[in-house]
């Protein structure tokens, strides 16, 4: 299902925009953050989320024997960057209920 909604920017951006969308409404509403918060709150685990996938499943040019002229060996062949914005989405949405559901419990 990941590749197939990867397969088309327009449907990774939907699939992103959408459950984003639902985790930022459901931390605002049901778990007492505010809408600027939750939102701010979710772009923070996002982009440390993003971080974390991205190495996963990366071939270099050079391991995969088809280095492009110009290019840094080390380089990725195959970046998957909508497959890997579509796994961050599934990570990061989960971690904002997490700790939107704990900073009460924190005294936050």
């Amino acid at each position: 299902m990941i590749a197939r909604l990867a397969a088309s920017l327009p449907a990774t951006m939907a699939a992103v925009i959408l459950l984003s969308g639902l985790a930022i409404s459901l931390a605002a509403g049901v778990l007492s953050l505010t809408p600027v918060g939750a939102t701010s709150l979710y772009f923070l685990i996002w982009w440390i989320s993003l971080f974390t996938v991205l190495p996963f499943g990366v071939t270099s040019q050079h391991e995969a024997g088809e280095v492009a002229s110009g290019t840094e060996p080390g380089a990725p062949s195959a970046p998957m960057l909508r497959e890997k914005a579509l796994w961050t989405t599934l990570v990061a949405a989960p971690v904002l209920l997490a700790v939107a559901w704990l900073l009460p419990l924190a005294g936050l």
